[in-house]
């Protein structure tokens, strides 16, 4: 090969890998959210009608037509100027890919320093494979000749690589994996250290519903003494990030802890040694990676059994028989639901008191009366957590009303279970007006899917309803026509259906946004 070709292989090369790690922003966040897990990733990926994958699908036979037709026009000024113009292409097709899915994730790319070194090895295993296909097609056309067959051939087989990215994106992480594995063991036996010398009391919180919103319920209560991880900060790596890098200096630790498959309990219950535990209620969300109902409750049960001291909520009240020792003596009782919030009867060991909060639905009350009783575990007087309540305020994309210019909005964005979908249907039952639902269906319950997402149709029968993408819509739809629902529209993206919204929606109307969209995608 002369080296002049060589050079040029290399700039192509560099550019070529630059328009496609940039047009890779997608995929890197996907694999940040699960954990940088390379088989969760895959998993996800391949799964049945991913979106997301077409989409790259669509950016591959973009540039297959798009490409082949630059290089054919311009291949009478030679190979080069073919390829050149042919990475114009791929340039601006990755650019308008970038620009149109630039806020498609529901959690946003961070780039924290992991992901920067994981960014940078990505970068050049790109890099590599462009210019090892580079490479082989400049031989492949040599051997061919005529000039048409050498740009096509230069070019066109480039079209599979958007394909090829989730590929090159997990080879990338097993790479960075020799070196992020001893290192993320080594942040986890820092916090433990640092949590079994603290002298702070550790709870831990778990549930399949829930979690964030009674966590941050207590740490209210609790008041200035309390530090609880932040956002959904609920796995090993997430609370040692935390405890390294903001310490202990507080007199109560609320660590959320997630679930996804069996193990993950007991390893956060290693991490935390929790004093006291927080079981918030059970149902199967995420029955898709447990496989059973039992199985979750047998995972949950293990904070359950872990704990010294057990708070639970209604339906976590059976996980074991020797569980909870105390049994539940607090509840809600006497639930008043209003558009302004909820006022209930708070009962904890025979003390009662008539509470009021801001905070929307049925479910939201017994949320705060685990709260309340947690907090009445670690001594904090019944009088002073009864008077803390009208502090309480909703958790970001929880329930949460918004004014939408003259309409309300329900922002109930990161539920993802039917129990909290029959809540926020009785919340929207109270507005007045017209009655709109944008929900994609319920995700990660695996053979449950298509029967949950029918009785969710069902549920929503009396409101207007939007449906958002592909993946679940039709078992929602089925339920909803069932259910004598009359009013069914069905969008590809969530603008789209803001986009309906903005000619429907009125002064004095009502839209609840029901949980997060499929694929973790808005």
């Amino acid at each position: 090969m002369p080296f002049d070709a060589v050079i040029v292989i290399a700039a192509f090369s560099v550019l070529f890998a630059a328009a496609f790690f940039f047009a890779s922003f997608p995929l890197m966040g996907i694999l940040q959210q699960e954990g940088y897990s390379p088989r969760a990733f895959l998993r996800w990926f391949f799964k049945r009608r991913n979106v997301v994958r077409q989409r790259y699908g669509l950016l591959a036979t973009a540039f297959l037509f798009l490409g082949g037709i630059f290089a054919v026009a311009f291949s009478f000024l030679g190979a080069t100027a073919a390829v050149c113009a042919s990475l114009l292409a791929c340039i601006a097709l990755c650019a308008v890919f970038c620009y149109a899915f630039r806020a498609a994730l529901k959690v946003p790319l961070v780039f924290t320093r992991r992901m920067i070194r994981l960014g940078v090895a990505y970068a050049v295993c790109i890099g590599l494979v462009c210019a090892g296909a580079q490479c082989g097609l400049w031989f492949c056309a040599e051997a061919v000749g005529g000039r048409i067959a050498h740009a096509l051939l230069r070019t066109l087989p480039l079209a599979v690589l958007p394909l090829l990215l989730p590929l090159v994106l997990c080879a990338a992480n097993l790479i960075m994996q020799t070196y992020e594995v001893p290192r993320s063991r080594a942040l986890l036996r820092r916090a433990a250290r640092l949590l079994r010398e603290s002298d702070c009391v550790k709870i831990g919180i778990t549930g399949s519903f829930g979690k964030t919103s009674v966590k941050e319920y207590a740490r209210v209560l609790l008041g200035d003494g309390a530090y609880a991880t932040p956002a959904s900060y609920n796995t090993p790596l997430g609370i040692a990030r935390c405890v390294n890098e903001h310490g202990l200096n507080c007199r109560y630790f609320l660590a959320e802890m997630g679930a996804r498959k069996a193990g993950d309990i007991a390893e956060l219950c290693d991490l935390v040694s929790p004093e006291y535990g927080v079981v918030t209620g059970i149902c199967p969300q995420h029955i898709q990676t447990f496989g059973s109902l039992e199985a979750i409750k047998r995972e949950k049960g293990v904070l359950a059994r872990r704990a010294k001291t057990v708070v639970a909520g209604r339906t976590a009240a059976d996980l074991s028989e020797d569980a909870f020792a105390e049994g539940r003596d607090f509840a809600c009782e006497n639930i008043e639901l209003t558009k302004a919030g909820s006022s209930f009867d708070l009962v904890i060991a025979g003390e009662r008191a008539r509470v009021h909060t801001a905070l929307l639905g049925r479910h939201a009350a017994e949320d705060v009366a685990i709260a309340a009783a947690l907090c009445y575990r670690l001594g904090m007087p019944f009088e002073q957590i009864a008077a803390r309540i009208p502090l309480l305020t909703p958790v970001p994309h929880r329930l949460q009303r918004l004014d939408g210019n003259g309409a309300d909005v329900l922002d109930d964005s990161y539920n993802a279970n039917i129990e909290g979908a029959k809540n926020a249907a009785e919340v929207l039952s109270l507005f007045g007006g017209r009655r709109f639902v944008v929900t994609p269906g319920i995700v990660e319950l695996g053979e449950l899917e298509e029967d949950i997402n029918f009785e969710l149709g069902k549920l929503l029968a009396p409101f207007e309803l939007i449906l958002v993408g592909e993946t679940l819509v039709l078992p929602v739809k089925r339920g909803y026509l069932a259910a004598g629902g009359s009013a069914v529209s069905v969008v590809p993206t969530l603008s789209a259906a803001r986009d309906l919204l903005s000619e429907r929606l009125g002064a004095g109307d009502c839209v609840l946004f029901l949980n997060d969209l499929p694929d973790k995608y808005l």
